[in-house]
């Protein structure tokens, strides 16, 4: 069938998947990239329209989707299909969380396969023990050996067809209460193997560590924070101290369980919706972010 005129062609070129950029390409000397934790299509599209320039497929807020704990649950397939359904609603990119790899040596080369299959352009993997238990957990976290994560990274590095795909290595030492020392070993050593970057995490209630960190830094790799514990420190004084990239990794997920219980309570407490009203997003946001009209134009 041939169409004529433009509108059915307008139609059918603002319903394409959005091109996405590479998060390899965010990274510029001197700027700090800002990455927001979301769990579906909806929450990544609303961190693109607040000025995010990436978005976080968080393993934490995944589980939580799913009302499980962050602690290896979900298969590689059920996470690899939340961070997919993101990329495809989104033009900036996607940073998949992936855990430990998902298990041994071949599991994260076939993870890296069906990222890079789905057009995930960065992935993050740590150096904890598969199963891995969510970092702010009360139970402690066990490290594999630095050798053994090196190798794994190797292995991940090798498998990657595509020199745009990005891998951050995520030292949990700090986490595990060993000291700088120890994390800055490790990350040297994950350089070394041939990460793009080095996350250093933290659970303290300062930024003091990641200070002391990037203060003994003798790397140009990029360095990533997650301020999940010290939210005290301004992105222009993290550019300044050298961080490459910011996570804000569940922030949407807690205002979401926030905003939930309380529209929830609000409506058993007092019968009806009318005290909400005003604060809650009208129906044609909702239809707005659907891109409903676009769809509609095609059957008009």
């Amino acid at each position: 069938m041939t169409f004529s005129g433009t509108a059915q062609a307008d139609a059918a070129f603002t319903v394409r998947r959005p091109t996405h950029t590479t998060f390899r390409s965010l990274m510029q000397p001197g700027s700090l990239v800002r990455v927001a934790g979301a769990h579906d299509a909806l929450g990544g599209l609303l961190a693109e329209k607040a000025g995010f320039d990436a978005v976080w497929s968080s393993s934490l807020e995944v589980s939580a989707s799913r009302a499980l704990p962050d602690a290896s649950l979900l298969t590689m397939t059920e996470y690899l299909e939340a961070a997919a359904n993101m990329q495809k609603a989104l033009s900036v990119p996607v940073v998949a969380d992936c855990d430990s790899g998902y298990g041994n040596n071949a599991n994260a080369a076939h993870m890296v396969h069906e990222y890079e299959a789905a057009g995930i352009t960065a992935i993050s993997i740590e150096d904890k023990k598969f199963p891995k238990m969510n970092s702010f957990a009360d139970r402690g976290n066990s490290l594999v050996d630095t050798h053994d994560f090196c190798r794994k990274l190797d292995t991940v590095k090798n498998a990657q067809s595509g020199s745009d795909f990005f891998v951050i290595a995520r030292t949990e030492a700090l986490i595990n209460g060993l000291p700088v020392t120890e994390a800055l070993h490790r990350a040297h050593a994950y350089e070394d193997a041939g990460a793009d970057a080095i996350l250093i995490h933290s659970k303290e209630k300062t930024n003091a560590q990641i200070v002391d960190f990037l203060n003994r830094w003798e790397s140009k790799l990029p360095v990533v924070v997650v301020p999940t514990t010290y939210p005290n420190w301004p992105a222009d004084a993290m550019a300044a101290a050298g961080v490459s990239v910011v996570i804000y990794a569940n922030h949407g997920l807690r205002a979401t369980i926030t905003g939930l219980r309380e529209t929830f309570a609000s409506i058993l407490n007092h019968g009806d919706t009318t005290k909400l009203e005003d604060a809650l997003a009208p129906v044609r946001d909702v239809f707005a972010l659907q891109g409903l009209d676009t769809w509609q134009a095609l059957d008009s």
